[in-house]
């Protein structure tokens, strides 16, 4: 029995010598393929001495032998499923072959296979063999599949020779107009085809938008084209082609290293996604448009593994062409992407939009973020009626989200859309329909901005504010579960009025601001707590429970720097996703010999900087790092404020101290000391760093039991994930003690300083109100319980805000566990 390489690295070398002395050619497909195959997966792929030992003789044997090999291993290649690791393999084998072997010579049938294992690669980097095996293909009067087609293309593309290798080539494949394998692609060319030549003309001429934006003659070509079509059939043409934008390739590429090319655009393709942006942009302005970029924009920066966002140059036309349509609906998805979308050149180009807009206007940013959000059809406050014929169709917002329900002739509810309705109104419909999803996005990213407001520092003049906010159909949905004070009066939204802490009306005004509890009495925030709750408010995020954080004896210690969240292990890329949404700055930390400032977070409003210190974790390349080299952890420091134009600070990405890095006889500043800085800014700025590590910390990962790599952090898990609590946590103590109660396992349940008790059938549990992580009794022995993604919380009744996530998950554990005898979930029982 062969058990070593060696062994069977001899036994290929002896069927090669076999069938070149018997002249055996004809069981290369049963015998020496197979063995081929096989000695490749023992040597899972690495060709080093014994491989190359194989691949010599191979390459030694007769002629006739080594065509025999190409024509079964194309062959064999196309027998195999999709995606199996045998065609990679066969793909390598083949790479050994010189040019002329894998396709002078050959039989039509081998070339053809030949021609379609290529064209399911993501790139060829033997672009002579492309050249050669398309040549001999058109002079035989074949055409090239599109597939293959497509690979010549992207190859021209990425490669860093494959301009001059393959341009010449590329520029004589006008067919297919673009590369086929994408789903919005292939039905694009279906259409197309189908439409006739000036539809064809027009996806071809998308595929040439190469620059960052339209020239001129690029314009007027576009117009031309568009205008012969008709602007009302083009739109009801392309938008549905960008919806499919961003579903799973048709056909799937070879994935060897690196990003998965199946997760991206084909480069080819990502053109003429941009040239279709800029098309839209110059029909007449219409809400189905302006909807499918600001969802193209969205796609196009969906975060891929090793690569990062998809394709920044398709979410800039994107945002280009929005910013060229006049309309409310434009407006309004720029303003809603600016509070959702993090990558840094398509937020610049977003903001930019949003700057000329609010020139253009007269008015300030602020003001024209305020104006830019619709109505979607809504009537009243977070309510509207649609009549279709006799059945009603109402859309009512309810906490983040609308519901659409329908009623009958006779008022009566019914569960879904009637027969009638999607018969005789489908066009009325879809419309209702895209504008709940619609409004369920501008919710989220209107709360973002609100809660972004306690740092802005606005003020409104009450009736402007009224009319902006209170009373706005959507944005009013929000604003009247926060508190505002109305010339420094705090007030509150009940029973269709503003009110006092003692129920008393507000109707008037000079000015208006929103509410925070730093600077109020303990007795008024738990006086406005008891208000929201007596009203049932559910604030859209933290305010009247929202943590302050005010100077410890340590920092004012320190004077200059708060080491209040310092020392922490967090997950680096879900810490750089959540400082963008929070408005950091922040660089991912590479293994390399490279520097970079902390984390910053820029408060133009108080001339201020606030800077968290971080640095990269470990040594081991691949190891603590992901295969592009990013840090996969990240060491924390200090939280600084500097002046918002002091130069800025830098350290090695492996870490090491923090210097300013001064330019042109700059001089050095220094930090601010802690008490200059202002209550407010002070208590928001930690609350995100707060947030940071709560969020990001691997002590709150429930699997990290072990310490995670080599077990190193298993000390810091333990004292995080069963440790003292934090602000947020501390606040999360406040409400359960509340919310306990209430519950329908109240008498199972004690909250005894950092652990809710819940008393099970088979033991008893303490959750730490930090982390979620779960000790059991009798000897503190740990539960590990991974929540799910998402989802609400079973039975727990009445919550004062939204987006308190642990809060969350550790009710739902509660509610399982104190019904142990009831869970089934295999994993848990073996644990209890």
């Amino acid at each position: 029995m062969i058990t070593s390489p060696s062994e069977y690295a001899q036994l290929v070398r002896d069927l090669l010598a076999l069938f070149a002395a018997d002249d055996a050619q004809e069981l290369v497909a049963d015998e020496l393929v197979p063995k081929l195959l096989a000695f490749a997966e023992m040597v899972d792929d690495h060709w080093d001495w014994e491989g190359r030992r194989v691949v010599d003789a191979l390459l030694d044997a007769d002629a006739p032998l080594r065509g025999a090999v190409v024509h079964h291993l194309s062959a064999r290649y196309h027998e195999l499923e999709p995606g199996t690791a045998t065609r990679r393999r066969i793909v390598r084998l083949l790479g050994w072959f010189r040019d002329e072997e894998l396709v002078d010579g050959q039989p039509r049938d081998t070339r053809s296979a030949l021609i379609r294992l290529a064209a399911e690669q993501d790139v060829q980097h033997n672009t002579e063999q492309l050249v050669r095996l398309a040549e001999l293909e058109l002079a035989d009067g074949h055409e090239l599949p599109g597939d293959f087609v497509a690979l010549i293309r992207r190859s021209r593309m990425v490669l860093w020779n494959g301009a001059s290798r393959l341009g010449p080539l590329a520029d004589r494949l006008t067919t297919p107009a673009v590369n086929p394998g994408e789903a919005w692609s292939d039905r694009a060319l279906t259409e197309s085809a189908e439409l006739g030549e000036d539809w064809q003309r027009l996806l071809a001429h998308a595929a040439t938008a190469t620059a960052a934006r339209p020239s001129a003659k690029w314009e007027r070509t576009g117009r031309t084209l568009v205008d012969a079509l008709g602007p009302l059939e083009v739109r009801e043409r392309l938008v549905p082609w960008l919806r499919l934008v961003g579903k799973p390739r048709t056909r799937p590429l070879l994935t060897y290293y690196g990003p998965n090319p199946n997760d991206t655009f084909d480069p080819y393709n990502a053109n003429a996604l941009r040239g279709l942006a800029w098309l839209l942009s110059f029909l007449p302005a219409h809400a189905e448009t302006a909807r499918a970029l600001g969802s193209l924009v969205e796609t196009a920066l969906r975060k891929v593994a090793g690569l990062g966002p998809v394709n920044p140059k398709v979410a800039n036309a994107g945002v280009f062409a929005l910013a060229g349509i006049e309309s409310e609906a434009a407006l309004a998805e720029l303003a809603r992407l600016a509070t959702r979308v993090t990558y840094k050149g398509t937020l610049k180009l977003l903001n930019s939009a949003l700057d000329a807009r609010a020139e253009a206007m007269h008015l300030s940013r602020e003001e024209i973020e305020e104006l830019a959000v619709p109505a979607y059809g809504l009537t009243d406050v977070g309510r509207a009626e649609h009549r279709f014929g006799e059945i009603t169709a109402l859309i009512d917002v309810q906490g983040p989200r609308a519901v659409l329900s329908w009623r009958n002739v006779a008022g009566k509810a019914v569960k879904s859309v009637p027969a009638a309705v999607k018969r005789d109104h489908a066009d009325e419909l879809k419309e209702l329909k895209a504008a709940v999803k619609d409004i369920d996005k501008m919710l989220s990213a209107q709360s973002e901005r609100l809660d972004r407001q306690f740092l802005a520092r606005r003020t409104w003049a009450y009736d402007v504010w009224r009319e902006r906010y209170l009373d706005h159909p959507l944005v009013g949905t929000l604003a009247r579960r926060l508190l505002w004070t109305v010339d420094g009066t705090p007030v509150g939204s009940a029973d269709g009025e503003l009110r006092t802490l003692t129920d008393d009306p507000v109707n008037s005004g000079a000015e208006v601001e929103l509410w925070h509890p730093v600077g109020r009495e303990p007795a008024e925030v738990v006086a406005w707590r008891d208000w929201l709750e007596r009203h049932a408010v559910t604030q859209p995020f933290k305010q009247a429970h929202r943590e302050v954080y005010l100077l410890t004896d340590a920092e004012r210690t320190t004077g200059t720097y708060s080491n209040r969240f310092a020392a922490h292990i967090l997950r680096q890329h879900q810490f750089h996703s959540l400082a963008a949404v929070r408005g950091w700055r922040n660089k991912l930390r590479l293994c390399v010999d490279d520097s970079a400032p902390p984390a910053t977070r820029e408060l133009p409003q108080w001339g201020l900087r606030a800077e968290y210190w971080i640095e990269g974790d470990g040594e081991h390349y691949g190891e603590d790092t992901t295969e592009s080299g990013s840090y996969l952890r990240l060491r924390t420091d200090q939280v600084r404020f500097y002046p918002i134009d002091a130069p800025e600070n830098s350290a090695h990405c492996y870490g090491g101290e923090y210097s300013m890095w001064l330019r042109n006889g700059e001089d050095p500043v220094e930090p601010l000391r802690l008490t200059e800085i202002p209550p407010l800014a002070l208590s928001e700025v930690l609350r995100d760093v707060d947030l940071f590590v709560g969020v990001a910390s691997v002590g709150n990962d429930p699997t990290w039991q072990d310490g995670g790599p080599g077990g190193r952090f298993q000390e810091y898990w333990t004292s995080y994930g069963f440790g003292e609590l934090n602000q947020s946590a501390e606040t999360r103590r406040v409400l359960l003690d509340r919310l306990i109660p209430r519950l329908a396992i109240a008498d199972r349940c004690t909250l005894e300083g950092r652990f809710l008790h819940v008393k099970g059938e088979r033991h008893t549990y303490k959750i730490h109100l930090g982390s979620g992580n779960i000790l059991m009794s009798p000897n503190d022995q740990y539960l590990c319980i991974v929540p799910k993604a998402s989802g609400g919380v079973p039975g727990a009744g009445y919550l004062p805000f939204e987006g308190d996530r642990m809060l969350a998950v550790i009710l739902s554990k509660a509610m399982m566990l104190a019904a142990d005898t009831k869970i089934t979930d295999p994993t848990i029982l073996s644990q209890l």
